[in-house]
């Protein structure tokens, strides 16, 4: 599988050297310059890490930190940031960051803590023993249908998940049914069940309710 490296960041000419950085020594990276539109585009099934600024317009990092977490994407997250300021460190370090760089930063430093991340991710994910037909049905599911999946397994109900989505419930009874076709999943724990072995979710985030349908 492709090593992903989504780098977050709203000062464009950092972005753009930190992404060459990047790729010249073989990564593919993935440049967004806010929040709101990686969360959108990341697809937590990858094996990937988050180079992330502290502070944008909007919404910060620490923000798109929790937002993670709420969504169920666990992926390893360096912070990068021109005001490393204690309370903003120990907050990333206390919510599961990774590390945290400061600005300006060393290049080498920060090639190392990424493919330390990466393999730290890797070898995650093989812990998990997520099999390669798994593996093969997660990788068949359309960005929306993997939107459907993520709440679906942590027991939101299909109107929960049609408020979040901002779509009708009759759209997420279709979506609910191509996940459970793709997935080959034939009742909603065994679908969970999948999410689990898959590293999606935690078995201790996930709401008693729902898991009956």
């Amino acid at each position: 599988m492709t090593q992903v490296v989504y780098v977050v960041d709203d000062d464009q000419g950092m972005l753009e050297s930190t992404v060459w950085l990047l790729e010249s020594v073989g990564l593919k990276a993935l440049p967004f310059t806010n929040g709101r539109a990686f969360l959108e585009a990341c697809d937590p099934a990858l094996e990937a890490c988050v180079l992330l600024d502290v502070r944008m317009p909007g919404m910060g990092g620490l923000n798109v930190q929790e937002e993670m977490r709420a969504r169920g994407i666990d992926l390893p997250i360096i912070f990068v940031s021109g005001h490393a300021d204690v309370p903003i460190v120990v907050r990333a370090f206390k919510a599961g960051a990774r590390d945290f760089i400061e600005k300006p930063y060393n290049e080498q430093l920060l090639l190392d803590s990424v493919q330390q991340a990466l393999a730290c991710q890797q070898q995650k994910r093989s812990s998990h023993g997520v099999d390669a037909d798994l593996q093969r049905r997660l990788d068949s599911l359309t960005p929306r249908e993997r939107d459907v999946l993520l709440p679906l397994v942590q027991g939101y109900t299909n109107r929960e998940i049609a408020e979040q989505l901002q779509v009708s419930v009759k759209t997420v009874d279709l979506y609910r049914s191509r996940v459970m076709k793709r997935m080959q999943a034939e009742r909603l724990p065994d679908l969970v069940g999948m999410a689990i072995a898959a590293g999606l979710v935690e078995p201790l985030n996930l709401r008693a309710r729902g898991l009956s349908a």
